[in-house]
Formats: structure tokens, C-alpha cells, sequence
């Protein structure tokens, strides 16, 4: 998902200038990596912004920063902060990316499917490992990655090496070991009975480890 967003430049920095922007409605923010490493400080609408990042591309959202010198400019949020109390954007800073050279990213999984382990056999879906790394353009950035669990069966498992990749514009780098998902039989409850009785004795002997210790006046006559 590609997304736009609006900047100003921002001319003056300091806790003053960042207390005049929220109070406008806009917060500060940074761009880093463009030319000779050059840090560039704006100001963006927190609004946009919180859209973008609560998409279902989330922070790999590639985002064109319009209103800088040079025209659109294709960046990635870096971070961002939160008020710990009130939840609202702060500040941001963003990352300025090449189209041309390819980025390593968490990217989520998504099972698709009902796995025949759990319909006719009765087991459960472990979802082990939600996300994982790929190398990617900027602009070939999946939103997430889909497997299908349908055909696994009792104690049957997919890991990296499994996904299937062909057509694909990326490539895994997570350990090609790495289980995502497996079906698994239902833990076993444990008797309620028998755990109470074993906890029997326990309780009994609390009031002897309160006894312990000096003795009263009655007791040293």
C-alpha cells in the first residue's frame, strides 16, 4: 500500500516550537537518510498519519512525503512517540528509501484455511510465529503474507522453508527452520480432585510455620 502525506518544513526546533505544533494540530517530526545524510525537520498532521499506521500495511506502509524540496519523497516510518496517558502522536521520524535497493522488513502471516487436523481430528491451530523477515523493494512491500494450513494434519507443521515463494517479489530471511504454525493436540485437563487433595497438606501446615519463632510469656511458664 502506497500513501501520501503532507509536510511542512519545520524552521525552528526546541520544546517551544513542538508545544506551538500539537497546539495547531500538527507534530514534529524528522526525515533522515537523504542526500549527504542530512537530517530534514517537519511538521505532519497526526491525524493522517495514525491512519496510515492503523492500515493493514502498518508501519510498512511506503508513504510520499509531498511539500519537500525536490518533490515527493518515499519514505518509511522509523518510530514514532505516544502521549503514555492520552494515546496521541507526538512525534515522528521517518527514513528516506531508494526504490532501487532493497530493504530488509518484519512483514505479518496470515493463515488462510480451516487445517483438516483441527476439522476431523480434533486438534488445535498453533500459531507460533506471526511474522517474519523478507528482503523486498520499496515498492513490491507485501501488506502481509498469506499460507494456507488447510491440508495439515495432527502434529503436521509449516515453517519458513515451506512457504510457498514462486511469483513472489521478496525473499524470506528469517532461519528457514523457523515453525510458524503447527497442529497440536488439546492439552489434557488436569482432576480438580486430586490437585486439591495434593494442596491438602500444604494448607495444614501453614499455622505450624506461623508458630515458629519466639515464645509467648504462657508458653516459657
Amino acid at each position: 500500500m502506497d500513501a501520501t502525506l503532507q509536510t511542512e518544513k519545520r524552521a525552528t526546533k526546541g520544546k517551544n516550537e513542538a508545544r506551538r505544533l500539537r497546539a495547531s494540530g500538527r507534530i514534529p517530526a524528522v526525515v533522515y537518510g537523504g542526500e549527504k545524510g542530512k537530517a530534514v525537520a517537519i511538521s505532519v498532521d497526526p491525524k493522517v498519519l495514525s491512519r496510515i499506521l492503523h492500515s493493514e500495511s502498518g508501519a510498512n506502509t511506503l508513504i510520499a512525503l509531498q511539500g519537500l524540496e525536490g518533490g515527493d519523497t518515499r519514505v518509511l516510518v522509523k518510530e514514532y512517540q505516544l502521549d503514555p496517558i492520552y494515546h496521541k502522536m507526538l512525534h515522528a521520524d521517518f527514513y528516506q528509501v531508494a526504490m532501487d535497493q532493497a530493504l530488509t522488513l518484519t512483514v505479518p502471516i496470515v493463515l488462510r484455511g480451516e487445517a483438516k487436523g483441527v476439522k476431523q481430528q480434533g486438534g488445535i491451530v498453533d500459531f507460533v510465529n506471526r511474522e517474519i523477515q523478507i528482503e523486498v523493494l520499496p515498492g513490491d512491500i507485501p501488506e502481509h503474507i498469506d499460507i494456507d494450513v488447510t491440508e495439515l494434519l495432527m502434529g503436521q507443521g509449516l515453517r519458513v522453508r515451506d512457504i510457498h515463494t514462486e511469483g513472489a517479489r521478496w525473499t524470506p530471511v528469517s532461519d528457514a527452520d523457523l515453525m510458524i504454525v503447527h497442529v497440536v493436540a488439546p492439552k489434557a485437563e488436569e482432576p480438580t480432585a486430586v490437585a486439591a487433595d495434593v494442596a491438602a497438606p500444604a494448607a495444614a501446615a501453614e499455622p505450624e510455620v506461623i508458630k515458629k519463632g519466639k515464645p509467648d510469656k504462657e508458653d516459657e511458664k
